[in-house]
């Protein structure tokens, strides 16, 4: 069995602060980690390894310096990491980043299951993992929590939904996109992350010609949507004290209550 894990270097965004002046996030300085989800689903892909002596792939799209999260996955214990690196895709929103993935992915073939957080914490779409299994034609499960059962040719999840949680099987090959697991994310071990950092370590570098894929498809030029601004709202509360006796107080605020149709009052 071969599993396949997306994983985003992103910001800790609990150091992230906007630039007033520009609206973008300031990344200087502030640390890079693996995106949480990212990292929840890349420990079931090696808990999946541990169970079926799977082997794990982890893949990640970014700049040369994202070359560390892929020796931090194989120091968890993954076979071999990918990383698509090209100037090309620079500014690549969800579609273009999809396509990118999805041309990857073709390079890489015979591969039964595709794992990925269902969203990075520096962008929030949940929008990357859905569009890849579409562009690859893959069934998927999304926010999936659990793996119940795997089968030859078939897979069991539990996931997430507006009203609770179901369980629903897919055919391999198949896409899963991990909200959350039942055990916390392994650490690297010290010996397998020496090995990452060796200069024959097994991390190859691809770019857009190595996975075949035209400038037009990707970075900003295949991009169908833009970021035009990213700012902080500006939240303003307004509130209205009720003066008098509590009984007047009570009876002014239904009042109001009934006059803005928030509550239907009889009598």
């Amino acid at each position: 069995m071969k599993i396949v894990v997306l994983i985003k270097q992103v910001p800790d965004t609990t150091e992230v602060k906007l630039d007033r002046k520009t609206g973008n996030l300031i990344r200087e300085g502030v640390e890079s980690i693996v995106n949480p989800d990212d990292r929840r689903a890349l420990e079931l892909g090696l808990r999946l390894k541990d169970d079926f002596s799977a082997t794990v792939t982890v893949v990640s799209m970014g700049p040369p310096q994202a070359v560390d999260v892929l020796s931090e996955a194989l120091g968890m214990g993954c076979d071999e990491a990918v990383l698509l690196t090209d100037k090309a895709f620079a500014g690549a929103d969800t579609w273009a980043t999809s396509t990118t993935l999805g041309k990857a992915l073709e390079k890489i073939g015979d591969f039964d299951l595709v794992l990925c957080g269902y969203q990075a914490i520096d962008g929030d779409t949940a929008q990357t993992g859905p569009q890849l299994a579409e562009y690859l034609n893959l069934p998927q499960a999304c926010y999936v929590d659990n793996i119940e059962k795997l089968e030859a040719g078939k897979i069991t999840v539990t996931r997430r939904n507006d009203n609770g949680y179901e369980r629903i099987s897919l055919k391999l090959p198949a896409l899963l996109t991990i909200s959350k697991i039942s055990a916390e994310p392994r650490y690297p071990l010290m010996g397998n992350l020496i090995d990452a950092c060796r200069e024959d370590a097994k991390i190859k570098i691809w770019n857009a010609a190595d996975i075949g894929a035209l400038s037009q498809e990707l970075g900003m030029a295949g991009s169908l949507t833009q970021v035009v601004k990213t700012f902080s709202p500006k939240g303003k509360r307004a509130g209205e004290i009720l003066a008098g006796e509590v009984p007047e107080a009570v009876s002014a605020l239904l009042e109001k209550v009934r006059e803005a149709h928030l509550l239907k009052l009889k009598g």
